[in-house]
């Protein structure tokens, strides 16, 4: 599936502030089609994957807390829901 300009939006400031291995950003919005915090254009549900040096000695909460920084803009105004699986390289 290809990402619409939010997506892509998600992964340009992930990309741009983790420099991740690997970084995979999917829309599930489809999955939530007319519940609480859906959008009409889609784009509101997110899925990540990242795998970043940045992330090393960090707890999963603090990966999280990094993460939701980064798009906090995003999380504020459009996106309603981020699942994250952040870790460091092993």
């Amino acid at each position: 599936m290809t990402l619409g300009p939010i997506g892509t939006q998600i992964k340009d400031k992930l990309s741009q502030a983790f420099r991740p291995q690997m970084l995979d950003v999917v829309d599930e919005s489809h999955l939530h089609a007319g519940h609480a915090g859906s959008h009409p254009d889609g784009e509101s549900h997110f899925r990540v994957k990242i795998v970043s040096e940045a992330f090393t000695g960090k707890s999963r909460v603090d990966t999280h807390r990094m993460v939701n920084e980064t798009l906090k803009e995003d999380l504020r105004t459009r996106v309603h829901a981020l699942a994250i699986q952040a870790s460091a390289p092993k």
